[in-house]
């Protein structure tokens, strides 16, 4: 029997499990993969320079999956800021509708969403930016725990705690980010209250990701301890994959006098970070990674790893289930 959850039902999927929105990661091809294996594939509204180049990727998806998809388009300070706005119409031109946001003041675009009937995933670090977003009308919180990769907030709440807290104080369906690989986590995620999972880093290890086999082969050779957190010093924490360029960088932010952003800012540049996904050389630029790599062995096709998960997921709810028995027990 499928997966019924509240998410598996809104947003019409088979498999409860959210492909996060990844930069430099979330094209169509790998969008398409996950939307064909039942998943809901992500594409990455900023990985596209323009709206309009935004326009062309959705179509393209179309043409690799008739299932549904979504876009991610995330908030983030800038000197000078992306026209959110505009990529905004164009996903409502589309007829796209479903939308993971993240990032700052997240307002105007969700209102602008929201009045084209958009179901919106908001992702969040805290409860009580949880709570704001549940105020803007959105319909799925994405609580992203402190395991995650990229920006995991300056709390340094596990998905543990948070999750718990999410079932016992929000009102809205939630999905849990931030740690997830395989069905184990997504039964544990459902046990919590949870209405599914959302991968990152899990799915850059994936034949269909449009990333360079050496920077998989890192992911699945990688511990989990070879991730660093960057920029907490900026309130801007980052977790990224350990390499030479990501210790150069914690180098400068501890030893640094002036404390400006100048001094690390040519070692976190993402233009950098999107070469080493070219190029295949890890250690060229900083790249984003979660805790998560060390639960990752392999590198399989999408369709390979949700029907991976979906059959763990249901021998670990199973094995649980029989870990209970109606009748009395034997007395010894």
């Amino acid at each position: 029997m499928p997966f019924n959850t509240a998410l598996t039902r809104r947003l019409g999927i088979r498999v409860p499990v959210v492909q996060g929105g990844m930069q430099w990661v979330g094209y169509a091809e790998l969008a398409s993969a996950v939307s064909n294996a039942g998943g809901l594939g992500i594409i990455t509204a900023l990985t596209q320079p323009t709206p309009e180049d935004l326009r062309k990727e959705i179509r393209k998806c179309r043409t690799l999956t008739k299932n549904p998809f979504g876009i991610n388009l995330t908030l983030l300070p800038a000197l000078v800021p992306p026209d959110y706005g505009a990529y905004a119409q164009v996903i409502i031109d589309e007829g796209i509708k479903i939308v993971e946001t993240a990032g700052n003041n997240p307002g105007p675009v969700i209102s602008q969403l929201k009045k084209a009937n958009t179901i919106i995933l908001h992702k969040c670090t805290t409860i009580r930016h949880a709570k704001s977003a549940v105020k803007l009308g959105v319909d799925f919180l994405s609580i992203d725990g402190f395991e995650c990769a990229g920006h995991v907030g300056e709390n340094d709440i596990t998905n543990f705690i948070l999750l718990s807290r999410a079932r016992q104080d929000l009102g809205v369906p939630f999905i849990a980010s931030g740690g997830f690989a395989d069905g184990q986590g997504l039964a544990a995620a459902l046990a919590l209250g949870a209405e599914g999972i959302n991968m990152g880093t899990r799915f850059m290890s994936t034949v269909e990701a449009p990333i360079h086999q050496r920077v998989k082969e890192a992911i699945v050779n990688a511990q989990e301890t070879d991730t660093a957190l960057v920029l907490r010093r900026w309130k801007n924490t980052t977790r990224l994959f350990a390499n030479k360029v990501t210790q150069d960088a914690l180098k400068v932010e501890k030893e640094s006098t002036t404390g400006e952003f100048k001094e690390i800012g040519p070692f976190v540049s993402g233009q950098r970070g999107r070469q080493v996904f070219l190029n295949g050389d890890v250690n060229f630029g900083v790249w984003t990674a979660g805790q998560v790599i060390g639960l990752i062995h392999d590198i399989p096709t999408c369709n390979e790893l949700l029907t991976r998960i979906e059959k763990e997921a249901l021998e670990a709810m199973n094995r649980t289930r029989a870990l209970y028995s109606e009748s009395p027990a034997s007395k010894l």
